[in-house]
């Protein structure tokens, strides 16, 4: 039997025949600052949307492949210079007339980074944004005070609110947010500003205490004229399913 190449194309193939719709990446990069979620945005320099804010993204080449294509943006608009704590595809958003430009189908990413105090050693750091190409300005917003957004950027950014807070319940995704050593108050406040609302201190340190995922570092943290607390660390610096 003869070999067959798989990708061996049809006698008369032309892929002229087909419409051929623009693909973009863009990137909701989320971190927490001054116990709120912010989101990096960039303000349009041309048309259309000049001069509202936006997600970060752009057209992908065609010879790039779609997660390599949302790390060169998240690194071009945050300056990360290396792998982001946390990268992961959000959703694809593609209805006719989301971009008056083309067809245009966005392959929308979510990246989780440190705060710039965090401390987390050899961990990116954030340092002023940057805008960029065909951008005027980049800076972090608080989720709950935004401007108006282009596109359908408004319905990206909840869409990756909701991601990340639904992952919160069975993933320890929350690594990415914190530095390498922190109390348990850390986490549970990293906890209720995602989620928007308060927990009970008690129950969150025994269900937290109960996965397996944390451990102890025999060191403690003095914060003001409270006493000393217990440092933790995780078990694993990726996101695990919880049990």
């Amino acid at each position: 039997m003869d070999k067959i190449d798989a990708t061996e194309l049809p006698d008369g193939y032309d892929p002229r025949a087909f419409d051929h719709p623009s693909v973009s990446v863009d990137v909701v990069a989320l971190t927490i600052r001054d116990r709120s979620l912010q989101v990096l945005l960039v303000q349009r320099s041309e048309k259309p949307y000049p001069s509202y804010w936006a997600i970060p993204g752009g057209f992908v080449p065609m010879q790039e492949d779609l997660d390599t294509a949302a790390e060169r943006k998240l690194r071009e608009k945050t300056g990360v210079g290396e792998a982001a704590p946390f990268l992961e595809q959000l959703y694809t958003f593609g209805k006719v007339n989301r971009d008056p430009r083309d067809r245009v189908i966005t392959v929308a990413y979510y990246a989780l980074l440190p705060a710039p105090d965090s401390g987390l050693p050899n961990a990116p750091s954030l340092g002023a944004p940057i805008a960029g190409a065909n951008a005027s300005d980049a800076q972090w917003f608080d989720v709950k005070e935004l401007p108006p957004l282009a596109f359908d950027h408004a319905e990206i950014l909840q869409v990756a609110i909701t991601r990340l807070q639904g992952k919160l319940g069975y993933t320890s995704v929350a690594y990415a947010l914190l530095a390498d050593e922190f109390t348990l108050t850390e986490l549970q406040t990293v906890y209720e500003t995602i989620l928007d609302r308060t927990l009970d201190k008690r129950n969150f340190r025994k269900k937290m205490l109960s996965l397996d995922i944390l451990e102890a570092t025999g060191k403690e943290r003095r914060l003001g004229a409270h006493r000393p607390a217990q440092l933790f660390r995780w078990t694993k610096r990726e996101p695990v399913f919880l049990p």
